[in-house]
Protein backbone atom coordinates (compact mmCIF):
# COMPACT_ATOMS: atom_id res chain seq x y z
CA UNK A 1 0.00 0.00 0.00
CA UNK A 2 1.35 3.37 -1.17
CA UNK A 3 2.53 5.90 1.77
CA UNK A 4 -0.18 8.90 1.96
CA UNK A 5 0.36 12.27 0.50
CA UNK A 6 -1.72 13.76 2.60
CA UNK A 7 -0.45 16.24 5.96
CA UNK A 8 -3.06 18.36 8.23
CA UNK A 9 -2.99 20.19 11.18
CA UNK A 10 -3.43 17.60 13.99
CA UNK A 11 -4.65 19.44 17.67
CA UNK A 12 -2.47 17.20 20.02
CA UNK A 13 -3.76 18.97 23.09
CA UNK A 14 -4.02 22.57 24.77
CA UNK A 15 -2.02 25.16 23.35
CA UNK A 16 -0.28 22.73 21.16
CA UNK A 17 -0.87 21.25 16.94
CA UNK A 18 1.24 20.07 14.89
CA UNK A 19 1.34 19.08 10.62
CA UNK A 20 1.64 15.39 10.69
CA UNK A 21 1.24 12.81 8.13
CA UNK A 22 -2.46 12.21 7.81
CA UNK A 23 -4.52 9.70 5.95
CA UNK A 24 -5.30 10.35 2.18
CA UNK A 25 -9.14 10.95 2.07
CA UNK A 26 -11.55 8.48 0.68
CA UNK A 27 -14.99 8.81 -0.30
CA UNK A 28 -16.41 7.29 3.28
CA UNK A 29 -18.56 9.26 5.59
CA UNK A 30 -17.20 9.22 9.51
CA UNK A 31 -19.31 6.36 9.83
CA UNK A 32 -17.44 3.83 7.61
CA UNK A 33 -19.55 3.69 4.76
CA UNK A 34 -18.76 4.42 1.22
CA UNK A 35 -20.50 7.32 -0.47
CA UNK A 36 -20.65 8.67 -3.71
CA UNK A 37 -21.86 12.35 -3.37
CA UNK A 38 -18.30 13.49 -2.62
CA UNK A 39 -15.02 15.24 -4.15
CA UNK A 40 -11.87 14.91 -3.26
CA UNK A 41 -10.43 18.21 -3.30
CA UNK A 42 -6.80 19.78 -3.67
CA UNK A 43 -6.70 22.03 -0.77
CA UNK A 44 -5.95 25.79 -2.17
CA UNK A 45 -6.34 27.62 0.57
CA UNK A 46 -7.47 27.21 4.04
CA UNK A 47 -7.62 29.36 7.19
CA UNK A 48 -6.95 29.53 10.91
CA UNK A 49 -10.17 30.41 12.93
CA UNK A 50 -10.97 32.00 16.19
CA UNK A 51 -13.36 28.93 16.46
CA UNK A 52 -10.23 26.60 15.70
CA UNK A 53 -8.59 28.58 18.38
CA UNK A 54 -11.32 27.81 21.29
CA UNK A 55 -10.30 24.02 20.75
CA UNK A 56 -6.64 24.75 20.86
CA UNK A 57 -6.87 26.76 23.66
CA UNK A 58 -8.51 23.88 25.81
CA UNK A 59 -11.69 25.24 25.70
CA UNK A 60 -13.83 22.38 24.37
CA UNK A 61 -14.25 19.00 24.62
CA UNK A 62 -12.04 18.27 21.43
CA UNK A 63 -10.19 14.81 21.48
CA UNK A 64 -6.22 14.89 20.79
CA UNK A 65 -5.65 13.71 17.79
CA UNK A 66 -8.48 15.73 15.64
CA UNK A 67 -7.50 17.12 12.03
CA UNK A 68 -8.67 21.00 12.21
CA UNK A 69 -9.76 22.89 9.58
CA UNK A 70 -13.31 24.16 8.47
CA UNK A 71 -12.55 27.05 5.73
CA UNK A 72 -11.42 25.17 2.94
CA UNK A 73 -10.89 26.47 -0.79
CA UNK A 74 -10.18 23.73 -3.06
CA UNK A 75 -9.88 22.19 -6.72
CA UNK A 76 -11.57 19.31 -7.30
CA UNK A 77 -9.45 16.58 -8.68
CA UNK A 78 -11.75 13.56 -7.97
CA UNK A 79 -15.47 12.71 -7.78
CA UNK A 80 -17.76 10.52 -7.18
CA UNK A 81 -20.72 8.81 -9.78
CA UNK A 82 -23.15 10.57 -7.95
CA UNK A 83 -21.65 14.19 -8.60
CA UNK A 84 -23.22 15.75 -11.66
CA UNK A 85 -22.73 19.20 -11.20
CA UNK A 86 -19.03 19.09 -10.65
CA UNK A 87 -16.54 18.53 -12.54
CA UNK A 88 -12.75 17.41 -12.13
CA UNK A 89 -10.61 21.35 -12.27
CA UNK A 90 -12.96 23.34 -11.07
CA UNK A 91 -12.63 25.63 -7.90
CA UNK A 92 -14.52 25.58 -5.11
CA UNK A 93 -15.57 26.90 -2.19
CA UNK A 94 -16.42 24.75 0.76
CA UNK A 95 -19.25 26.26 3.04
CA UNK A 96 -18.09 25.11 6.53
CA UNK A 97 -21.48 23.46 7.17
CA UNK A 98 -21.81 20.28 6.17
CA UNK A 99 -25.48 19.96 4.80
CA UNK A 100 -27.02 17.46 3.18
CA UNK A 101 -29.72 19.45 0.95
CA UNK A 102 -32.78 17.25 1.75
CA UNK A 103 -33.90 17.04 5.23
CA UNK A 104 -36.62 19.66 6.80
CA UNK A 105 -33.45 21.92 7.82
CA UNK A 106 -32.03 22.38 4.45
CA UNK A 107 -35.15 22.90 2.69
CA UNK A 108 -35.56 25.54 3.97
CA UNK A 109 -32.10 27.08 4.08
CA UNK A 110 -31.00 26.62 7.53
CA UNK A 111 -27.82 24.38 6.53
CA UNK A 112 -26.19 25.23 9.97
CA UNK A 113 -28.60 22.72 11.49
CA UNK A 114 -28.88 20.11 9.37
CA UNK A 115 -30.85 17.34 10.78
CA UNK A 116 -28.58 13.79 9.05
CA UNK A 117 -24.82 15.20 9.40
CA UNK A 118 -24.55 14.44 13.07
CA UNK A 119 -26.08 11.92 14.94
CA UNK A 120 -25.31 14.14 18.02
CA UNK A 121 -26.87 17.03 17.39
CA UNK A 122 -28.07 19.17 14.41
CA UNK A 123 -25.21 20.69 12.10
CA UNK A 124 -22.34 19.49 10.78
CA UNK A 125 -18.62 21.30 10.27
CA UNK A 126 -15.20 19.69 9.19
CA UNK A 127 -12.89 19.52 11.90
CA UNK A 128 -14.95 20.60 14.67
CA UNK A 129 -15.71 18.96 17.93
CA UNK A 130 -19.05 17.52 18.38
CA UNK A 131 -19.98 18.45 14.41
CA UNK A 132 -19.99 14.75 12.92
CA UNK A 133 -16.97 13.75 12.99
CA UNK A 134 -15.88 15.06 9.79
CA UNK A 135 -12.07 15.17 8.91
CA UNK A 136 -10.63 18.80 8.96
CA UNK A 137 -9.31 20.60 6.26
CA UNK A 138 -6.29 22.44 7.43
CA UNK A 139 -4.78 20.03 5.17
CA UNK A 140 -3.28 18.80 1.84
CA UNK A 141 -6.00 17.16 0.72
CA UNK A 142 -10.05 16.60 2.03
CA UNK A 143 -13.36 14.93 0.90
CA UNK A 144 -16.49 17.33 0.82
CA UNK A 145 -19.65 15.25 0.81
CA UNK A 146 -23.04 16.34 -0.70
CA UNK A 147 -21.02 17.92 -3.35
CA UNK A 148 -23.54 19.26 -5.62
CA UNK A 149 -25.12 20.59 -2.78
CA UNK A 150 -22.32 21.87 -0.52
CA UNK A 151 -19.73 23.81 -3.04
CA UNK A 152 -20.06 26.99 -4.52
CA UNK A 153 -17.84 26.91 -8.21
CA UNK A 154 -16.15 29.87 -9.16
CA UNK A 155 -17.20 30.86 -12.39
CA UNK A 156 -13.28 31.40 -14.24
CA UNK A 157 -10.41 29.79 -12.83
CA UNK A 158 -8.04 32.68 -13.54
CA UNK A 159 -9.65 34.93 -11.76
CA UNK A 160 -10.49 32.93 -8.87
CA UNK A 161 -6.73 32.19 -8.43
CA UNK A 162 -5.95 35.80 -8.39
CA UNK A 163 -8.43 36.79 -5.57
CA UNK A 164 -7.95 33.97 -3.59
CA UNK A 165 -6.80 35.86 -0.57
CA UNK A 166 -10.82 37.58 -0.71
CA UNK A 167 -12.55 34.54 -2.04
CA UNK A 168 -10.64 31.85 1.17
CA UNK A 169 -13.22 34.15 3.43
CA UNK A 170 -16.09 33.20 2.02
CA UNK A 171 -16.04 29.03 3.75
CA UNK A 172 -17.14 31.23 7.29
CA UNK A 173 -15.57 34.38 8.64
CA UNK A 174 -17.37 36.89 5.30
CA UNK A 175 -20.57 34.90 5.35
CA UNK A 176 -20.53 34.86 9.55
CA UNK A 177 -20.09 38.51 9.31
CA UNK A 178 -22.78 39.05 6.95
CA UNK A 179 -25.02 37.21 8.93
CA UNK A 180 -24.58 38.87 12.27
CA UNK A 181 -25.38 41.68 10.49
CA UNK A 182 -28.33 41.15 8.54
CA UNK A 183 -29.34 39.30 11.43
CA UNK A 184 -28.78 42.40 13.31
CA UNK A 185 -30.91 44.58 11.07
CA UNK A 186 -28.27 46.92 9.71
CA UNK A 187 -29.47 48.82 6.70
CA UNK A 188 -29.03 52.07 5.02
CA UNK A 189 -28.47 54.88 7.74
CA UNK A 190 -28.06 52.14 10.86
CA UNK A 191 -25.77 53.40 13.69
CA UNK A 192 -24.01 50.00 14.18
CA UNK A 193 -22.04 48.32 16.49
CA UNK A 194 -19.80 45.50 16.70
CA UNK A 195 -18.09 43.61 19.56
CA UNK A 196 -14.41 42.38 18.44
CA UNK A 197 -12.29 43.66 16.61
CA UNK A 198 -10.82 40.19 15.25
CA UNK A 199 -10.98 38.49 12.06
CA UNK A 200 -15.14 37.98 12.15
CA UNK A 201 -15.67 41.37 13.90
CA UNK A 202 -14.05 42.95 10.78
CA UNK A 203 -16.06 41.01 8.56
CA UNK A 204 -19.10 41.93 9.99
CA UNK A 205 -18.40 45.57 9.88
CA UNK A 206 -17.40 45.26 6.71
CA UNK A 207 -21.02 43.73 5.85
CA UNK A 208 -22.69 46.64 7.86
CA UNK A 209 -21.00 49.00 5.36
CA UNK A 210 -22.29 47.72 2.83
CA UNK A 211 -25.43 47.05 3.66
CA UNK A 212 -25.73 50.86 4.21
CA UNK A 213 -24.72 51.71 7.71
CA UNK A 214 -23.83 55.18 8.56
CA UNK A 215 -21.71 54.67 11.09
CA UNK A 216 -19.73 51.48 12.08
CA UNK A 217 -18.40 51.02 15.40
CA UNK A 218 -15.86 48.17 16.67
CA UNK A 219 -15.13 47.96 19.95
CA UNK A 220 -12.17 45.80 21.78
CA UNK A 221 -9.78 45.96 24.07
CA UNK A 222 -6.75 44.84 21.52
CA UNK A 223 -4.78 48.02 20.43
CA UNK A 224 -3.28 46.61 17.58
CA UNK A 225 -6.22 45.32 16.30
CA UNK A 226 -8.38 48.54 16.95
CA UNK A 227 -5.53 50.35 14.94
CA UNK A 228 -5.87 48.07 12.03
CA UNK A 229 -9.63 48.65 12.46
CA UNK A 230 -9.50 52.28 12.10
CA UNK A 231 -7.08 51.75 9.20
CA UNK A 232 -10.42 50.04 7.26
CA UNK A 233 -12.21 52.76 7.69
CA UNK A 234 -14.68 51.94 10.83
CA UNK A 235 -14.66 53.66 14.10
CA UNK A 236 -12.73 51.98 17.18
CA UNK A 237 -14.07 51.91 20.56
CA UNK A 238 -11.39 51.35 23.17
CA UNK A 239 -12.91 49.40 25.89
CA UNK A 240 -9.76 49.86 27.85
CA UNK A 241 -10.84 53.58 28.62
CA UNK A 242 -14.00 52.46 31.39
CA UNK A 243 -16.49 49.93 31.53
CA UNK A 244 -19.40 52.52 30.62
CA UNK A 245 -19.90 51.41 26.66
CA UNK A 246 -23.33 53.59 26.09
CA UNK A 247 -20.76 56.49 27.34
CA UNK A 248 -18.67 55.74 24.60
CA UNK A 249 -21.22 55.04 21.87
CA UNK A 250 -22.69 58.61 22.99
CA UNK A 251 -19.40 60.50 22.52
CA UNK A 252 -19.56 59.18 18.80
CA UNK A 253 -22.82 59.25 17.46
CA UNK A 254 -24.62 61.50 20.17
CA UNK A 255 -26.45 58.82 22.29
CA UNK A 256 -25.68 55.98 23.95
CA UNK A 257 -27.68 53.39 21.59
CA UNK A 258 -27.31 51.92 18.28
CA UNK A 259 -29.60 50.52 15.86
CA UNK A 260 -28.27 47.33 15.76
CA UNK A 261 -25.58 45.38 17.60
CA UNK A 262 -23.49 42.42 16.37
CA UNK A 263 -21.86 39.85 19.43
CA UNK A 264 -18.44 38.72 17.01
CA UNK A 265 -16.66 38.07 20.58
CA UNK A 266 -18.86 34.99 22.06
CA UNK A 267 -17.81 33.15 25.06
CA UNK A 268 -14.42 34.03 26.08
CA UNK A 269 -15.46 37.61 26.54
CA UNK A 270 -13.64 39.43 29.04
CA UNK A 271 -14.45 42.65 31.36
CA UNK A 272 -13.20 45.99 32.21
CA UNK A 273 -11.58 44.51 34.85
CA UNK A 274 -9.61 41.83 32.83
CA UNK A 275 -10.92 38.34 33.98
CA UNK A 276 -13.33 36.33 32.21
CA UNK A 277 -17.37 37.29 32.09
CA UNK A 278 -18.96 35.21 29.55
CA UNK A 279 -22.08 36.99 29.41
CA UNK A 280 -20.68 40.24 29.70
CA UNK A 281 -21.12 41.08 25.78
CA UNK A 282 -24.51 40.26 25.32
CA UNK A 283 -25.51 41.89 28.24
CA UNK A 284 -23.66 44.86 26.80
CA UNK A 285 -25.61 44.41 23.75
CA UNK A 286 -28.99 44.71 25.62
CA UNK A 287 -28.27 48.17 26.92
CA UNK A 288 -26.78 50.28 24.23
CA UNK A 289 -29.80 49.09 21.51
CA UNK A 290 -32.34 50.44 20.95
CA UNK A 291 -36.02 49.95 22.13
CA UNK A 292 -37.16 47.06 19.08
CA UNK A 293 -33.33 47.07 17.66
CA UNK A 294 -32.13 43.69 16.89
CA UNK A 295 -28.91 41.58 17.74
CA UNK A 296 -27.20 39.17 15.87
CA UNK A 297 -24.80 37.05 17.78
CA UNK A 298 -22.62 34.97 15.32
CA UNK A 299 -19.94 34.83 18.25
CA UNK A 300 -19.72 31.35 19.61
CA UNK A 301 -21.42 30.12 22.55
CA UNK A 302 -21.24 26.52 23.53
CA UNK A 303 -22.85 23.74 25.64
CA UNK A 304 -19.55 22.42 27.37
CA UNK A 305 -16.44 24.73 28.35
CA UNK A 306 -14.22 22.67 30.77
CA UNK A 307 -12.37 26.34 30.94
CA UNK A 308 -15.61 28.08 32.48
CA UNK A 309 -15.08 30.60 35.33
CA UNK A 310 -17.89 29.02 37.11
CA UNK A 311 -19.80 25.75 36.99
CA UNK A 312 -22.37 27.34 35.38
CA UNK A 313 -20.41 28.34 32.56
CA UNK A 314 -18.69 24.90 31.90
CA UNK A 315 -22.01 23.99 30.78
CA UNK A 316 -22.49 26.97 28.84
CA UNK A 317 -25.14 28.47 31.51
CA UNK A 318 -24.62 32.33 31.85
CA UNK A 319 -26.03 35.03 33.93
CA UNK A 320 -28.40 36.98 31.29
CA UNK A 321 -30.06 40.33 31.81
CA UNK A 322 -32.92 39.09 30.19
CA UNK A 323 -35.45 40.96 31.72
CA UNK A 324 -33.92 44.25 30.31
CA UNK A 325 -33.96 42.72 26.65
CA UNK A 326 -37.29 41.70 26.86
CA UNK A 327 -38.89 44.96 28.60
CA UNK A 328 -37.09 47.06 25.22
CA UNK A 329 -38.92 44.54 22.80
CA UNK A 330 -35.27 43.76 21.03
CA UNK A 331 -35.01 40.31 18.65
CA UNK A 332 -32.24 38.04 18.94
CA UNK A 333 -30.89 35.78 16.81
CA UNK A 334 -27.98 33.06 17.47
CA UNK A 335 -26.53 29.78 15.91
CA UNK A 336 -23.78 28.37 13.27
CA UNK A 337 -24.46 30.64 9.76
CA UNK A 338 -26.25 29.21 7.26
CA UNK A 339 -23.33 29.92 4.50
CA UNK A 340 -25.11 29.21 1.42
CA UNK A 341 -27.60 31.69 2.20
CA UNK A 342 -24.96 34.71 1.27
CA UNK A 343 -21.67 32.94 -0.30
CA UNK A 344 -22.53 33.44 -4.21
CA UNK A 345 -24.15 36.71 -3.62
CA UNK A 346 -20.53 37.54 -1.42
CA UNK A 347 -18.53 35.99 -4.24
CA UNK A 348 -20.01 38.35 -6.90
CA UNK A 349 -19.06 41.75 -4.59
CA UNK A 350 -15.16 40.42 -4.00
CA UNK A 351 -15.04 39.53 -7.84
CA UNK A 352 -16.49 42.71 -8.91
CA UNK A 353 -13.97 44.77 -6.47
CA UNK A 354 -16.92 45.76 -4.24
CA UNK A 355 -15.20 44.31 -1.24
CA UNK A 356 -11.61 43.92 -0.77
CA UNK A 357 -12.52 41.66 2.27
CA UNK A 358 -8.77 40.28 2.42
CA UNK A 359 -7.55 43.63 3.27
CA UNK A 360 -10.25 44.15 5.74
CA UNK A 361 -8.99 41.10 7.77
CA UNK A 362 -5.47 41.73 7.22
CA UNK A 363 -4.99 37.90 5.33
CA UNK A 364 -1.34 36.88 5.87
CA UNK A 365 -0.16 33.97 3.62
CA UNK A 366 1.70 31.26 5.67
CA UNK A 367 2.63 27.34 4.32
CA UNK A 368 0.89 24.69 6.03
CA UNK A 369 4.13 23.87 8.18
CA UNK A 370 3.38 27.30 9.92
CA UNK A 371 0.50 27.04 10.89
CA UNK A 372 1.87 26.09 14.78
CA UNK A 373 3.22 29.46 14.69
CA UNK A 374 0.24 30.76 13.38
CA UNK A 375 -2.02 29.70 16.16
CA UNK A 376 0.36 31.25 18.78
CA UNK A 377 0.57 34.44 17.15
CA UNK A 378 -3.29 34.46 17.03
CA UNK A 379 -3.83 33.38 19.91
CA UNK A 380 -1.70 36.42 21.32
CA UNK A 381 -4.04 38.73 19.73
CA UNK A 382 -2.32 39.31 16.30
CA UNK A 383 -4.28 41.63 13.81
CA UNK A 384 -4.16 39.02 11.15
CA UNK A 385 -6.11 36.41 9.57
CA UNK A 386 -3.97 33.86 8.75
CA UNK A 387 -3.96 31.46 5.21
CA UNK A 388 -2.70 28.48 4.83
CA UNK A 389 -1.31 27.59 1.57
CA UNK A 390 -0.79 23.96 1.63
CA UNK A 391 0.48 23.97 -1.83
CA UNK A 392 2.47 27.27 -2.40
CA UNK A 393 -0.99 27.91 -5.24
CA UNK A 394 -0.75 31.32 -3.58
CA UNK A 395 2.10 31.91 -3.65
CA UNK A 396 2.06 31.19 -7.46
CA UNK A 397 -1.08 33.47 -8.26
CA UNK A 398 0.67 36.52 -6.85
Amino acid sequence: MSASSNKGVVYIGPGAVEVQTIDDPKFDNPAGQKIEHAVILKVLSTNICGSDQHMVRGRTTAPAGLVLGHEITGEVIEKGADVEMLAVGDIVSVPFNVACGRCRCCRAGDTGVCLTVNPARAGGAYGYVDMGGWIGGQARYVMVPYADFNLLRFPDRDQALAKIRDLTMLSDILPTGFHGAVKAGVGVGSVTYVAGAGPVGLAAAASARILGSAVVMIGDFNKERLAHAERAGFTPVDLGRHDRLGEMVAEIVGAPEVDAAIDAVGFEARGHAGGEQPAIVLNQMMEITRAAGQIGIPGLYVTDDPGGVDESARVGSLSLRFGLGWAKAQSFHTGQTPVLRYNRQLMMAILHDRLPIADIVNARVISLEQAPEGYRDFDKGAAVKYVLDPHGEIAKAA
